[in-house]
């Protein structure tokens, strides 16, 4: 048997790659499509991408040298289907990116103020995962709608999919969009589409945030609360399985100040990585979890190749068939789904209210101005508090 420190720096650097690969290429749809939805143009989506892959390579790499414990950042993808569930507010694209702002800075906070952390505490898992079910409903639905409206594009990114959850799940999503990115090659050969040179290199568009009660209220608050209930606590969770424990206070500053710095670049939220944290951190990394930080620092180095391949992506992205975008986000969504379903309605006693946050977000009606998961998380918690009192 070879000794753990004898293993082949090849492992942990493979283990670190594949991180970045499935954490990039299974969500960054969802991003884009997110980003879109509340006023993002094109080159502002892809201006992005690329600058949350640029926050994600440093912060992983810089946290990752400096503790040598395998920590990895992502970007919030139940913040993007959110985004998108929300759509448009008052002010446009930069009182979206004013939220943004303000999201960094309150991540900031967590980190520095005990207190603001045990208010988040505080909100009911049922429903801050009955709210993230409601609003990513209605883009887990669009494959549905994909496959009757454009069977022949969609059928084969929708099988792929199913085959490969069979077979090796990490890899299901990924294979769906290179079955996807095949399908819009094919759409563009046949057609009449010319791809500019430039749109095929990343740049940075920044826009001055502004700042509307709609846009604090209806994307800020429920994005910060998603980020935290859904990326950055669990996220601290599975570094724990493994025997880690997170620096929070550092952790919560690089990303909070990634994001704000960068909010004006297009960048929504920055957090400690959760599902795609177990490929660093797990033994299959390297057998000696002092040395699984290589693995880490390998995926900081392949956030910064894929950032430079962001605009080639995105410019993909929006040059495909009806559907297809749609198809693929919804597909990456659906273990999500699963996920905070269960969550929503594990507790017997919060089922009621858990069931009134789910159908008011997944709603998407918006009142006031606001969008629907914060009255979703107002009206759960008040049937919630009623019912508690009458018990």
């Amino acid at each position: 048997m070879t000794a753990p420190g004898r293993v082949s720096l090849a492992v942990p650097i493979g283990a670190g790659v594949v991180t970045a690969l499935v954490g990039f290429t299974s969500s960054f749809a969802v991003v884009l499509t997110g980003l879109r939805a509340v006023g993002a143009s094109e080159a502002q989506a892809a201006s992005g991408l690329f600058a949350m892959s640029l926050v994600m390579a440093f912060g992983i790499t810089g946290l990752a040298l400096r503790y040598r414990i395998p920590i990895t950042l992502a970007w919030s993808t139940p913040g993007a289907a959110l985004l998108a569930g929300t759509g448009a507010v008052v002010g446009g694209w930069p009182a979206a990116v004013g939220a943004f702002v303000t999201v960094g800075i309150a991540i900031v906070l967590t980190g520095v103020w005990s207190g603001l952390g045990r208010v988040i505490a505080a909100i009911p898992v049922s429903l801050a995962q009955a709210m993230l079910a409601g609003v990513i409903l209605p883009l887990c639905l669009e494959p549905v709608r994909a496959l009757a409206d454009n069977p022949a594009a969609v059928a084969p990114v929708v099988v792929t999919w199913v085959v490969l959850l069979r077979f090796s799940p990490r890899w299901a999503v990924p294979a769906a969009f290179a079955v996807a990115a095949v399908v819009i090659g094919i759409s563009l050969t046949t057609g009449d589409t010319e791809i500019g040179a430039r749109s095929l290199l990343p740049s940075l568009d920044l826009v001055a945030p502004t700042w509307t009660w709609q846009a604090l209220i209806g994307i800020a608050l429920p994005l910060y609360i998603v980020t935290m209930a859904s990326q950055n606590i669990p996220g601290t969770a599975v570094m724990a399985s493994f025997g880690y424990a997170v620096p929070w206070r550092a952790s919560m500053t690089v990303t909070g100040v990634g994001t704000a710095i960068t909010a004006p670049a297009g960048v929504h939220a920055v957090n400690l990585a959760a599902i795609s944290a177990a490929l660093a951190a797990a033994p299959d990394a390297h057998p000696d979890k002092d040395r699984r930080w290589i693995a880490a620092v390998a995926a900081g180095a392949s956030y910064l190749a894929l950032a430079f391949a962001s605009a080639a992506l995105a410019t993909l992205v929006a040059l495909a068939p009806a559907g297809i975008v749609e198809t693929v986000a919804g597909l990456a969504l659906l273990a999500t789904l699963a996920a905070s379903l269960a969550a929503a309605l594990s507790t017997e006693a919060d089922r009621v209210p858990a069931a009134i946050t789910f159908v008011v977000a997944a709603s998407g009606v918006a009142i006031a101005g606001i969008g629907s998961a914060f009255w979703a998380l107002v009206l759960g918690l008040v049937v919630r508090l009623g019912l508690t009192r009458r018990a």
